[in-house]
């Protein structure tokens, strides 16, 4: 799913503009775990909490649907693919993961993605990669035995560890799938017309999975709590649709239209950052000293897999982009 950068963006202003934006996505992204837990810990289910939050995202975006309906036409797979991995996938398991691991720890390891994208270019595509993309693939993984603490027998919720890994997997079909439109040049599909209906397709996906008419709806009603303040449950809801969905995809997506895509993807990067530091204000939920050094392992890890290019010499990155997620500044182009 490419992003055309026209020229004019590559002055100063526009430059600052796109780092302000791609910024705002982060943050964006970032918070949505914090918002997402407190309404699960309040009773709702996680499928359900997905559910609500790509279908009300989906209606948000059904205008830009409506305006690139040629999609439907020209890259149904594409679109199908979308849905499932990148929409479906990614947030059905990373919101599952939530219900029983911390916020940073199941963020950090979604950031696995860039180092599995490795090794599918590696032995699936059987594509030749740099030392310094292994080298971000060793630190990743070294980064999060620290963030999981092998040591201690895995304390986390084995569960919640697959469920995050499975997200990390289903970005790795979320980049795959956006390097299949990499080389269309002014074919390349309109990425907010992907974003909608990915979402859309992900709605779908999700209604027969989730089943939200079984759906506590009382609980939107009442209250959820941040550490213990209570905090009105719908408020939290619109916050996960249009915030940390609408928002974030919409200013990741014109970040990358003024920034290089490498240069989003690496400021997308502090959206695990931020959400662990939000986890642990809004959540009280702290990190020990070799997780918080594990995370930062992860992240240099995750950075270099993600900006080392092809040991073959071919100009497209590797692993472009990065995580909830899904359709972002992280990887609008693989």
């Amino acid at each position: 799913m490419p992003v055309h950068t026209s020229v004019s963006s590559q002055g100063g202003r526009g430059k600052g503009v796109g780092l302000g934006l791609a910024l705002a996505s982060a943050l964006a992204f970032g918070g949505s775990g914090v918002a997402a837990k407190p309404l699960i810990e309040a009773g709702l289910d996680p499928l359900h909490v997905v559910w609500l939050r790509v279908t009300g995202a989906a209606l948000v975006m059904l205008p830009l649907a409506v305006r690139h309906r040629a999609l439907l036409r020209r890259r149904p797979a594409l679109l199908a693919g979308f849905g499932l991995l990148a929409v479906a996938g990614v947030q059905a398991c990373y919101f599952a993961a939530l219900s029983r691991i911390p916020v940073g720890v199941a963020l950090l390891i979604e950031y696995l993605a860039p180092a599995l994208v490795l090794g599918w270019v590696r032995f699936v595509q059987r594509r030749p990669v740099t030392r310094a993309a292994a080298l971000g693939v060793v630190l990743a993984a070294g980064g999060l035995a620290c963030v999981v603490e092998v040591w201690s027998g895995l304390s986390f919720d084995a569960l919640g560890l697959l469920l995050a890994l499975g997200a990390a997997c289903c970005q790795v079909g979320y980049f795959v799938l956006s390097d299949q439109g990499g080389d269309a040049g002014d074919e390349a599909p309109d990425p907010l017309g992907v974003i909608a209906y990915g979402l859309l397709g992900g709605a779908a996906v999700l209604t027969v999975v989730a089943r939200p008419w079984g759906m506590d709806w009382s609980v939107l009603a009442g209250s959820a709590h941040l550490d213990g303040t209570a905090v009105p449950a719908f408020a939290l809801l619109a916050w996960i649709v249009l915030i940390a969905t609408v928002a974030a995809y919409v200013t990741g997506v014109l970040s990358v239209r003024r920034l290089s895509p490498q240069v989003a993807g690496v400021v997308a990067c502090l959206e695990a950052v931020i959400a662990t530091v939000l986890a642990w204000v809004l959540l009280g939920e702290h990190l020990s000293a070799p997780q918080i050094a594990g995370g930062a392992i992860v992240l240099v890890g995750a950075f270099i897999a993600q900006s080392s290019a092809p040991a073959d010499g071919s100009p497209r990155p590797v692993a472009q982009g990065g995580a909830e997620l899904e359709l972002s500044a992280r990887g609008t182009a693989a």
